[in-house]
């Protein structure tokens, strides 16, 4: 079985208790789920918070509270620094800024179109 730093063999007396795929998976597996759930993750969780503050609060509030939505990136750089999870964090970290770049350069052209045109 090859090792790599992020991926560490298990001891010999713990195989047992894991599945027989356990890290031994298609290579790109953690990338992909990565990379996917740092998509998710900006496109769910500032919805969900927006959504259940604006159930539980007025307006005003809302729009005073909606700015901590930030301390929510601290999973994604929480994962990247822990060693076991490195691998994993640093690709869910360049799908949380690959897809906050695209979705502001769309808004951004966006805009960009609808006043040059008016």
């Amino acid at each position: 079985m090859v090792t790599t730093d992020d991926q560490a063999a298990p001891p010999a007396g713990d195989t047992a208790s894991r599945p027989s795929w356990w890290h031994r998976d298609h290579p790109v597996f953690t990338p992909l789920a990565g990379f996917f759930a740092g998509l998710l993750f900006v496109l769910l969780v500032p919805s969900v918070y927006a959504g259940v503050l604006s159930a539980l609060a007025d307006d005003e509030t809302t729009s005073r509270l909606f700015p901590f939505v930030l301390v929510a990136l601290a999973l994604p750089v929480g994962l990247a620094i822990a060693p076991h999870t490195r691998r994993f964090g640093r690709y869910m970290l360049l799908g949380v800024v690959s897809t906050a770049v695209v979705v502001l350069g769309v808004a951004a052209l966006v805009v960009w179109f609808l006043v040059s045109r008016a």
